[in-house]
């Protein structure tokens, strides 16, 4: 039985480690409206030209583009067996793009799933984040931090906080998610597929919470 998904939540909720997770269970490509955008533009589809030149003009995707960027992922033969989307909807308008493209394909989403994350805990988890300039070795300050402070296990260079993970940052993305994205788990509620699931704790419990809210655990 084919499975048609969509994972959200806010800056920090591990929605692509919970991704991967769910799709390893299920058996469904993860498809992230990033990769997508990356996909198309490398392969010079018609869409992905019309996307290049926007990236390269300096200009945001319209949501009309990336709603036929996800139209041509989706028509793909691995998505015969299902989806996880992530990244996409951002918007109730891209729902709506949504909407219309798996109507058009004779589907429908059979779950929504949010991760649910207090704001001070987002900001915790993407402000500890350090990343080496030279080999690219990734950190944390309080879950995996390096043996000598500020320096990298693995080349010995001096590690460094990425701009979008300083504290103002990440509460002006997390205003963005509430105003723009947030509604969504409204809408979804009216028709029954919001699936709601507490982000905190380790991984694996978090891992626990989704598969059973699929009834997949």
């Amino acid at each position: 039985m084919a499975l048609r998904l969509i994972l959200f939540g806010p800056p920090g909720a591990g929605k692509g480690t919970q991704a991967a997770a769910i799709r390893a269970k299920l058996g469904v490509p993860h498809i992230s409206t990033g990769d997508m955008l990356r996909e198309a533009i490398a392969a010079g589809t018609r869409v992905g030209l019309k996307a290049k030149a926007l990236v390269g003009a300096g200009s945001l995707v319209p949501d009309e583009v990336v709603g036929e960027i996800v139209a041509e992922r989706l028509a793909r033969a691995d998505a015969r067996v299902g989806f996880l989307l992530d990244g996409f909807p951002r918007t109730l308008r891209q729902a709506e793009i949504l909407e219309v493209v798996l109507q058009a394909r004779k589907e429908s989403l059979d779950h929504v799933v949010k991760l649910n994350l207090a704001d001070d805990e987002a900001v915790r988890r993407l402000s500890g984040r350090r990343t080496c300039g030279k080999c690219g070795a990734s950190f944390h300050v309080a879950f995996s931090p390096p043996k000598v402070d500020g320096v990298c296990d693995a080349c010995g260079s001096p590690l460094a906080q990425r701009d979008d993970d300083r504290e103002d940052v990440i509460r002006k993305r997390l205003e963005v998610y509430r105003v723009q994205t947030a509604p969504l788990a409204a809408h979804y509620a009216k028709r029954g597929l919001l699936r709601e699931i507490d982000g905190t704790g380790t991984i694996e419990d978090v891992q626990r919470r989704a598969l059973a809210a699929l009834g997949a655990a």
